[in-house]
């Protein structure tokens, strides 16, 4: 990549602005009665400013995807990195290094759009908004961190920087009925999962120091360590009443690093925080925590976990699927039964991450990038989705689906939008869902006779699990119908309804559009990521035997 700065500009943009915004002045001190004016034009500029810093990470994280996207066709591989890398704490190997790929492109793409839609739909916020936008900005900046980061410390920093502010939005601005234990019990999941992983990275870390290998925490360092068998030798001998017998630090430690960061991801059993921290958020966080968040954690268990350690991989990865699993039936099952709209589309993140970490598992490189679209394919829709229910909730003032009905005569751009999130959700042709999803159940029957046991025998039961999620689509297809026609297509009462639910602002037209617009164009052209993805994908499916 030949644009220095580039992606430190699309990380520090929402930072230099969250500085911005809490220099200005604080809207509290001033006379509501007699100040109404300047209030109203300091309002403005808060949410310019923040809008700004977002289109404009927005903007070069398109041109970094298009940039990557171009490199990959004309055969160039590996990561595209800025001029560097910068040392940053060089007595323990930690520096400033960024870089991109085609599995991470796709995610900073994702990034600048769902919080520049999230700007848009939170532009009628007027409680505290310096501190909402200040903050939305910091966890916007965690979010870009995490995903263009080289060094795994570096990586950490943004990530625990992103939880941060989580808590303050939910815990401040969020419902009010479950604001506060929704954000505590987010907090908390996450950051344990955090400190496991963590964990696991200091012990590699020592482990390559004691090896008499150059220690540091640079990706790349990390890959040498890897491809030298740091990783693979005897590192801890097992208990009796596990086998006994020498185990590698990748199989010791794999489980530990891989569900550390799956927690975030919203793997089961440590799924409980996602549904509660969806619903407590408001609109904007809500778009940025299942869109994006999520998948925060499933990129640094592959980068990390996956990339790292991959004889670990080959070993657990065949059991975790069954988790995965789990979480696409167990999700639909229970988006299926809620009344409360918001806490569908929570469920149903959680069912649809499942089928990003299954692919991870197939351990093939279509399964492989099936999991790497589904991760933006489902970033956009659940932010779309999120998106629609905050207008209908932002009117209605409820959320109760049997209460809600005939809505699409008042909001018919909302109701259209929403269709197509549920049309993608459901895997339809012709969207992005059907792009991700069918490649992941492609790579399931690819790899029950593909991957093999400890025992040496093929892993026939992933053709089992790849039936029993087409079932998790069949039930998704069941719910999304439900709502649509309960929430948009049912009787309007007029009677109930008519004095204050009316359309919505030609600012959350355009969120609803510019989100939509990705869901279609991926699915009507897929070669505009597929191909990035997969050659992406393909270093990691080669590790994994399955390329």
């Amino acid at each position: 990549m030949n644009s220095p700065f580039l992606l430190t500009i699309i990380t520090f943009a929402p930072i230099v602005a969250a500085v911005i915004l809490f220099l200005m002045p604080d809207e509290g001190r001033l006379d509501p009665r007699k100040d109404k004016a300047r209030i109203a034009s300091l309002r403005t500029a808060i949410r310019s400013i923040a809008a700004a810093a977002t289109f404009i990470s927005l903007i070069l994280g398109l041109a970094v995807y298009f940039m990557v996207n171009q490199a990959y066709a004309a055969g160039q591989t590996g990561f595209f990195v800025e001029d560097g890398p910068w040392t940053w704490v060089p007595q323990i190997g930690i520096s400033y290094h960024l870089g991109v790929d085609g599995v991470s492109a796709p995610m900073v793409l994702l990034t600048g759009l769902a919080s520049f839609c999230g700007v848009l739909i939170s532009w009628g916020i007027d409680d505290r908004p310096r501190e909402f936008f200040a903050f939305f900005m910091l966890l916007v900046a965690g979010v870009y961190g995490v995903f263009v980061s080289l060094d795994i410390f570096q990586l950490f920093f943004f990530y625990e920087l992103a939880i941060f502010p989580m808590y303050i939005l939910i815990a401040t601005w969020g419902w009010k009925v479950t604001r506060e234990y929704a954000a505590m019990k987010l907090t908390l999941y996450i950051l344990v999962g955090s400190v496991v992983a963590l964990v696991g990275v200091i012990a590699m870390y020592f482990l390559v120091q004691g090896a008499g290998i150059t220690a540091s925490f640079d990706i790349k360092d990390l890959m040498a360590a890897r491809d030298a068998g740091v990783f693979d030798k005897p590192y801890v001998s097992l208990p009796a009443a596990l086998g006994g017998g020498m185990v590698s630090f990748a199989k010791a430690w794999f489980p530990f690093i891989f569900l550390g960061f799956g927690v975030l991801a919203g793997v089961f059993p440590f799924h409980n925080w996602s549904p509660d921290g969806h619903v407590a958020a408001p609109t904007a966080v809500s778009m940025i925590h299942a869109g994006v968040l999520m998948k925060m954690g499933a990129y640094a268990a592959l980068r990390v976990g996956v990339t790292l350690l991959p004889e670990g991989a080959l070993t657990h990865l065949p059991w975790l699927i069954g988790l995965s699993l789990v979480n696409v039936v167990y999700g639909s099952l229970i988006a299926m039964v809620q009344r409360d709209f918001k806490y569908v589309i929570g469920f149903s993140s959680v069912s649809h991450m499942g089928l990003v970490s299954m692919g991870f598992a197939t351990m093939n490189l279509r399964g492989m990038t099936g999991a790497g679209l589904q991760m933006f394919s489902h970033g956009v829709m659940t932010a779309l989705f999120f998106a629609c229910v905050g207008m209908v909730y932002d009117r209605a003032h409820t959320r109760d689906i049997p209460s809600l009905g005939g809505f699409a005569q008042r909001m018919p751009l909302v109701a259209g939008a929403f269709i197509i999130g549920g049309l993608v959700s459901m895997g339809m042709p012709g969207l992005s869902g059907f792009v991700a999803e069918f490649p992941i159940l492609q790579g399931l029957w690819q790899a029950a006779s593909s991957v093999t046991l400890p025992g040496g025998q093929p892993a026939r039961y992933y053709a089992v699990i790849a039936i029993f999620a087409v079932l998790g689509i069949v039930i998704t297809a069941a719910y999304v119908l439900r709502v649509i026609q309960r929430v948009f297509f049912g009787e309007f009462e007029e009677d109930k309804w008519h004095d204050h639910i009316g359309d919505v602002t030609v600012l959350d037209k355009v969120a609803l559009a510019i989100l939509a617009f990705w869901l279609v164009a991926v699915g009507l052209y897929p070669p505009i990521m597929e191909t990035m993805v997969t050659a992406g994908m393909e270093p990691i499916a080669r590790l994994l035997g399955g390329a």
